[in-house]
């Protein structure tokens, strides 16, 4: 399933593959492999409350800032694991995290297959990388919250989604 210029780079439109996810929607499964070269899936990924924060490449300036809040909230949410999903290999995850003391949130690297962009429709079909967006999923794997940033240079709402994370989980803030 392809999405016509769902999302822009600098004004320039691009095609997103997979499907639209909304609150409410099951989160789908995917296969992704950590910063031991591990495959990790939905499952792999725990029972409590999740947010996936999905990056084109750390090495970017909003990528870089995205993680990095991310990595700040977590000190901060309590029963909430937080992943930063990119193309990234994992050995360039694991540079970055530690160069910029990145230690919360838990990398992983979407290299392999794309599964994770093509089950959660971010994955950025001309340029194979992913396009940005927060996705929160509870502990029965159903997506509470789903933000698709339209220009990929830009933040995402981060409210929204910590707010999202709070409605879920009465005992994460």
């Amino acid at each position: 399933m392809e999405r016509a210029a769902a999302t822009t780079l600098r004004g320039k439109p691009f095609t997103l593959i997979g499907p639209e996810l909304k609150a409410g929607d099951a989160a789908p499964d995917f296969k992704t492999v950590d910063g031991t070269l591990q495959e990790v899936t939905l499952a792999a990924t725990g029972q409590s409350v999740r947010i996936f924060s999905v990056v084109p490449s750390l090495d970017t300036p909003v990528c870089d800032a995205q993680t990095k809040r991310f990595n700040d909230e977590a000190a901060r949410l309590n029963n909430v694991e937080i992943f930063t999903v990119s193309m990234d290999l994992p050995f360039a995850q694991k540079r970055w995290c530690g160069a910029f003391g990145v230690d919360r949130v838990k990398m992983l690297s979407d290299h392999r297959e794309g599964s994770f962009g093509s089950a959660f429709g971010t994955l950025i079909k001309e340029l194979r990388i992913e396009s940005r967006a927060i996705f929160v999923v509870d502990q029965n794997n159903v997506v509470r919250h789903a933000e698709y940033v339209k220009e990929v240079a830009d933040h995402p709402d981060y409210e929204a989604a910590l707010a999202a994370v709070k409605e879920v989980c009465a005992t994460c803030a």
